[in-house]
């Protein structure tokens, strides 16, 4: 059964809580510190958490459906991060306020693993779309290392891992972006959004792209640490593909291979691209 931190304070809405919930999937069971602790550690720590517009109960739905497709082995630990990212207004002109709950979302994170995760082996981070900038925080504030970042339909600039968090990303082992041109949320919303978001947030230039749409715009200074997954236009990746819905396909073990424009669809089943995404992240941590 899938473990989670909650760093939300109520169930919906856009308020991040004063101290982490720690939960099951039931939404109702609770752990101690204590036991959390004693679960991950010497473990490979691997957290993954969803993006813009998720309520609470959708969070739990579908990072458990993702952390069953992903099936990752021993030494490996999956733990579902929940952030209040609600829309409360309309997602294009609400997402960047809620960005600014991202951040607050990611310091939080970032605190209760500098105190509660320190026996871990090691600490990996998967995200998508907004949900890049609450991983990119935490990844800013921790003491340690992260061995591995994962940015799915990141809702975030493309310059971001070579600007804003360039430093933040000397302390990331191998970085991972996988995107789509076929996402028309981060093709139209996203710079509509921008020049709103720039009255509540700093250091956001207007009109810029998203990194879930082609990549980085540079590979300045990351090397060979960084590696694109661009998904073939012909795959039709909309935003909402990454993480399961209501329909579940069955799990395509690693290792997959990075496809590109002239490969085929990796399935058919309805459900079948969140089963490819969760492929994906167990494809980097295969042992």
């Amino acid at each position: 059964m899938t473990t989670f931190i909650d760093l939300r304070a109520t169930p919906s809405g856009g308020f991040v809580a004063t101290t982490p919930a720690l939960l099951l999937q039931d939404g109702t069971t609770a752990l101690t510190v204590g036991q959390f602790e004693s679960q991950i550690a010497g473990k490979d720590l691997v957290l993954a958490t969803h993006g813009f517009n998720v309520s609470g109960p959708s969070g739990l739905k579908s990072l458990s459906a993702w952390d069953g497709l992903c099936g990752l082995p021993n030494p490996y630990e999956y733990v579902g991060v929940l952030w209040p990212g609600d829309s409360s207004i309309l997602p294009v002109l609400d997402y960047p306020v809620e960005g600014s709950v991202a951040l607050d979302s990611g310091r939080l994170l970032a605190q209760f693993l500098n105190d509660h995760a320190t026996g871990a082996a090691s600490i990996s981070l998967v995200s998508h779309s907004l949900g890049a900038r609450t991983m990119l925080e935490t990844v800013n504030n921790m003491n340690r290392p992260v061995a591995a970042l994962i940015l799915m339909a990141g809702a975030i600039e493309d310059d971001c891992l070579t600007g804003e968090y360039a430093d933040a990303i000397q302390k990331v082992g191998q970085v991972r972006v996988v995107a789509s041109r076929k996402d028309w949320v981060l093709e139209l919303a996203f710079p509509i959004g921008n020049p709103i978001g720039e009255v509540v947030m700093s250091g956001h230039p207007y009109f810029r792209r998203a990194l879930g749409r082609q990549g980085p715009s540079s590979l300045v200074g990351l090397d060979s640490r960084c590696r694109t997954w661009q998904i073939p236009d012909g795959w039709g990746y909309v935003h909402s593909d990454y993480l399961p819905g209501d329909a579940v396909a069955a799990r395509m073990p690693p290792p997959l291979g990075v496809p590109d424009q002239s490969s085929p669809p990796a399935g058919n089943a309805d459900g079948w691209k969140s089963s490819w995404s969760a492929g994906v992240i167990a494809t980097q941590f295969q042992t």
